[in-house]
């Protein structure tokens, strides 16, 4: 939900499952922008935005909407969780005095930004609204971590998974299918079970890694440094991935980079989805998506 009336830095990102979500832009672009696998921010320099203009863009979109159709709220750009606490608990306060039927707050928020965050800071936040943060896991694996330049390793992602659930907010943790390429696929699978299965997340979302000529990675894969998977060992790694989750999260491939929609509730549903699997990989890979998205 866009306001066309507010001043957005674009372009403007939010995930798929925040599509009915206000955008209010808190920060404008992201203050790691090192991902080697991302082209979301390049050519955008972070900055914070002041308190009070974030303030004025929630009047307006007050103004624009009215006060009661709004539900949910999602603060771009890339890890809003950066913001000082204090800040953040104002704007999410003000939100729900603006918008009496405000239900759900969320954000971007990566480890390397969210170990700042105390398990205080964190109840803080959630006392005054925030209840789900969206989270770029990509790998449990450290090796993988290092070459995509995450900026942080897999007890960081554990530290701070657990933190963000014990202090009672919903954690959507973003797994990216084959970053570690051909070489480091079987390692980056069985890695990133072990850190879901210690975070125990509430949701666990598949992208899959498209090459993008805006991000870094783009030219390893050119050079054929970086060996993408192909529609099947993409899948190979998935199923690895969901034999070894040992969770109770809702798995969801809520993305058009993905080659199969496989979703469903872990452990209830394993039997299920991995079926869905033996049946994709049985199928002919021109039937999957190209390699490449146009547009994406």
């Amino acid at each position: 939900m866009i306001d066309n009336r507010l001043i957005y830095s674009e372009p403007v990102y939010r995930p798929p499952s925040e599509a009915e979500s206000l955008l209010i832009q808190a920060t404008i672009g992201c203050p790691h922008n090192k991902c080697t696998f991302c082209g979301m921010y390049k050519g955008k320099k972070f900055n914070i935005r002041h308190v009070e203009e974030i303030k004025q863009d929630i009047l307006s979109a007050r103004d624009s909407y009215g006060a009661e159709v709004v539900h949910s709220m999602f603060f771009p750009d890339g890890n809003t969780i950066i913001m000082k606490t204090g800040e953040l608990e104002d704007i999410f306060r003000f939100s729900s005095e603006t918008f009496p039927n405000l239900n759900r707050i969320t954000l971007y928020a990566s480890a390397k930004f969210l170990k700042a965050k105390s398990l205080e800071d964190l109840k803080r936040l959630q006392a005054v609204g925030l209840k789900r943060l969206h989270k770029g896991l990509e790998s449990g694996n450290d090796e993988v971590l290092k070459r995509i330049q995450k900026g942080t390793d897999a007890e960081t992602m554990i530290e701070t998974g657990k933190r963000v659930k014990e202090a009672g907010i919903e954690l959507s943790e973003y797994v990216l299918v084959g970053i570690g390429g051909k070489e480091l696929s079987k390692e980056h699978a069985v890695d990133t079970a072990r850190v879901l299965n210690e975070i125990n997340p509430d949701f666990i979302r598949l992208r899959t890694w498209v090459p993008v000529p805006i991000a870094p990675l783009y030219k390893d894969y050119k050079s054929g440094a970086f060996i993408l998977l192909s529609p099947h060992e993409a899948l190979e790694e998935v199923k690895l991935l969901l034999e070894k989750l040992e969770v109770n999260s809702l798995f969801l491939s809520d993305h058009v980079s993905n080659y199969l929609n496989i979703s469903g509730h872990l452990p209830r549903d394993k039997k299920s989805m991995l079926k869905r699997i033996e049946e994709g990989l049985k199928m002919d890979e021109s039937c999957f998506r190209p390699e490449i998205i146009e547009n994406l």
